[in-house]
């Protein structure tokens, strides 16, 4: 019987998608037996400080990658969201597996609802700029920590920032909103970090074996928004610090950036029917250019 090691966190929504990633495996090759590996890794064990103090993109991935360049397992499951905007040496996303809801809620008060100067929780710059850009006059406060610790950390009148493809995984969606309330936001409000609801498979460049397994998983609409929103991010380079966002929707890329030091922020959105994925990339660069530029 072949085997195939799937190295990933052990927090239950990386768990939960990396046994979905088993099972689709299994359910198309079975004679293959699928082991998950568990890593843990900074991000993990560092829940005591803000994650953009940590470093922001791969701070949960970096060890489940090299779990996978040492051999200890053969390939690594991720959000997709988590991943730096550049290629990992070594490594190859072998899919990109079909996405679930990519967009963020508000669990608690609705963002209509919320009182003046209401406390609302996330760990995330990017959801705070762009909540403040609504509501100037809201308190945030930092949360971090696996779902179930940060579902029980709901402020009284408040809310927190999940991202709803993060409940959709482990099955929570009706059970927070008949216990808290749920208040899913639209694109327009909140444009969704860049692979965000998406789980990535990445393994060895050299490893033809696991790229045939990952293949059958990789969805071709998913690849394509993926590589079109991360062009965008790596447009601004690995240094950029500031809350950003870059979106595939309707046809269209949304991007986002903002100086929550200087109160400012753009966005805009392009078009991005009829072309093709390298035209798609080009335009995202340049959209990233001129958000740049815009901010100032």
């Amino acid at each position: 019987m072949n085997r195939l090691r799937l190295a990933t966190r052990s927090s239950p929504q990386a768990r939960t998608q990396s046994e979905v990633v088993a099972s689709e495996l299994t359910h198309r090759h079975p004679d293959l037996e699928v082991e998950l590996v568990f890593v843990e890794t900074l991000g993990d064990r560092r829940t005591d400080v803000a994650l953009h103090t940590l470093g922001g993109q791969g701070v949960f991935v970096k060890e489940v990658q090299a779990a996978v360049l040492d051999g200890r397992a053969d390939v690594a499951v991720h959000s997709a969201k988590d991943l730096p905007s550049l290629p990992t040496p070594g490594l190859v996303v072998g899919a990109w597996c079909e996405r679930r809801d990519p967009r963020d809620a508000l669990v608690g008060v609705g963002l209509d609802a919320l009182g003046p100067g209401a406390v609302v929780a996330t760990g995330s710059v990017r959801r705070r700029a762009q909540l403040s850009d609504h509501r100037p006059d809201l308190e945030f406060r930092e949360l971090r920590g696996n779902i179930a610790t940060r579902l029980s950390r709901v402020p009284d009148d408040g809310a927190i920032v999940m991202a709803v493809a993060a409940l959709e995984v482990l099955g929570l969606i009706d059970d927070v909103s008949a216990r808290h309330g749920l208040e899913i936001l639209d694109i327009d409000t909140m444009i969704p970090m860049v692979g965000q609801g998406c789980v990535a498979v990445e393994c060895r460049v050299e490893d033809e074996i696991a790229q045939g397994y990952l293949g059958g998983l990789d969805d071709p609409v998913t690849r394509w928004s993926m590589v079109t929103e991360r062009a965008f991010l790596a447009e601004l380079g690995s240094g950029c610090s500031l809350p950003v966002a870059a979106h595939v929707a309707d046809g269209q890329l949304y991007g986002y950036l903002a100086d929550p030091e200087r109160g400012i922020s753009v966005r805009d959105r392009i078009p991005l029917v009829d072309i093709g994925l390298d035209e798609a990339c080009m335009r995202a660069g340049r959209l990233a250019q001129e958000l740049q530029a815009r901010l100032g």
